[in-house]
């Protein structure tokens, strides 16, 4: 694959504020399951919903700052989407999107625009709320409370059905019903240290959430009980991610590795080293300077993209050790993969957001088929079928 290229980055419109020592990072960048907006915690309280695809203006100059639009810019498709700016009163560490059910579908509020699809983003705040607002006309519609420290990160159900996880510095996750008027159903109690990150599988079976401890915790979404504790980082777990079939999670960690793991099982399929590249990097090499701060999957589940302190954001193939491309980066906090794939979106210390290309792949009839049988199967369902070895090996990513 090539180079990852800078597309556009993206600053904050606003000075940054020399009262606040820790206000103007983008902790969270995040797509809408559709991909028709994008979330950036640019800093100072504020959250950005911006249109996607960008404007062809943005993309060409690659940098721009966001301040308010022009009344003359030219109305969008899907009912010109204009971008929004939530005030959030607090430094916003997580973002979420989710779908709303429509009326049809038995849901009652919010009401949405004739035509438009109706939209929800979570935000986590530094006070520990979480602020849930309807993304079309920018209102807000909840403040969950419960954690008693900076909400972290947080994680949609994907199916729709409204069940929103939180990840916590009070060592909690915690789980909320929306469609009950933003309930909370569940406490999860299991982590000694601050909770980072939460994923919830696409199958929405499982969740993982890592901790700044050496294990990550996976839960039952129907029992909301702990499964088992992933044993085998050396330091601090920062970041976790399904793969799009439910099948494979990796673990990204201070230690400079990625893990890759079989769920069911827990067994340990595959270890990624961030080796410090030295003609990139221009500072001696030092152990903390490759620690890992965020990981997450293509779309299709064959490429994993990394951000690192050793200012590099790198694409892995699934089926390699090494990375398959690089891209130099300052400052890196998360990353997300565009939902349709081609893109993927950086977060910064300094408030930016950059977008980058990505690999685009087209997925062979065997990862296809892979990926289709084991959305439904369990790999211990898939090692009770009649079928030779080498097959459930494939199916069960034993061989890549």
């Amino acid at each position: 694959p090539e180079e990852p290229v800078l597309l556009a980055e993206l600053k904050p419109g606003r000075p940054q504020r020399y009262d606040w020592k820790s206000s103007c990072e983008t902790w969270s960048v995040a797509f809408s399951p559709d991909g028709t907006w994008f979330a950036w915690s640019q800093g100072h309280c504020v959250v950005k919903l911006i249109p996607w695809p960008l404007e062809e203006a943005e993309l060409i100059c690659k940098s721009s700052e966001r301040k308010s639009r022009s009344s003359k810019t030219e109305p969008r498709s899907r009912g010109a989407a204009k971008e929004k700016t939530l005030e959030c009163g607090q430094i916003v560490w997580g973002l979420a999107f989710s779908a709303w059910p429509t009326a049809e579908a038995g849901g009652t509020e919010p009401t949405c625009a004739v035509g438009l699809p109706c939209l929800i983003l979570a935000t986590g705040l530094n006070d520990g709320q979480i602020k849930v607002w309807e993304v079309q006309t920018g209102h807000l519609l909840f403040s969950l409370l419960g954690h008693q420290d900076v909400v972290r990160d947080l994680s949609f159900t994907p199916n729709g059905s409204l069940i929103l996880v939180s990840a916590s510095r009070d060592r909690t996750l915690r789980v909320w019903d929306l469609s009950r008027d933003g309930r909370q159903v569940q406490v999860l109690l299991g982590h000694v240290q601050w909770v980072y990150c939460c994923s919830i599988s696409p199958d929405c079976s499982m969740l993982c959430s890592a901790a700044g401890e050496k294990s990550a915790l996976l839960w039952s979404m129907r029992s909301y009980t702990l499964i088992r504790r992933l044993e085998g980082h050396q330091s601090s777990v920062v970041s976790c991610d399904f793969s799009p079939d439910s099948a494979l999670l990796v673990t990204a960690s201070y230690d400079a590795c990625v893990i890759m793991w079989d769920p069911y099982t827990g067994e340990q399929l595959r270890t990624l080293r961030h080796v410090p590249l030295h003609s990139a990097l221009d500072y001696s090499s030092e152990v903390h300077t490759s620690s890992l701060r965020s990981v997450c999957f293509s779309p299709e589940g064959l490429y994993l993209a990394t951000v690192a302190d050793d200012r590099l954001l790198r694409i892995w193939a699934l089926e390699l050790r090494s990375p398959v491309a690089f891209a130099p980066m300052t400052n890196g906090l998360c990353c997300m993969y565009f939902p349709h794939g081609g893109f993927i979106a950086t977060g910064t210390r300094d408030g930016h957001v950059q977008f980058w290309t990505a690999p685009r792949v087209l997925s062979s009839l065997k990862h296809l088929c892979r990926k289709a049988l084991r959305t439904f199967l369990t790999t211990y369902q898939v090692l009770a079928l009649p079928i030779p070895r080498k097959l459930k090996e494939f199916l069960t990513y034993r061989t890549f």
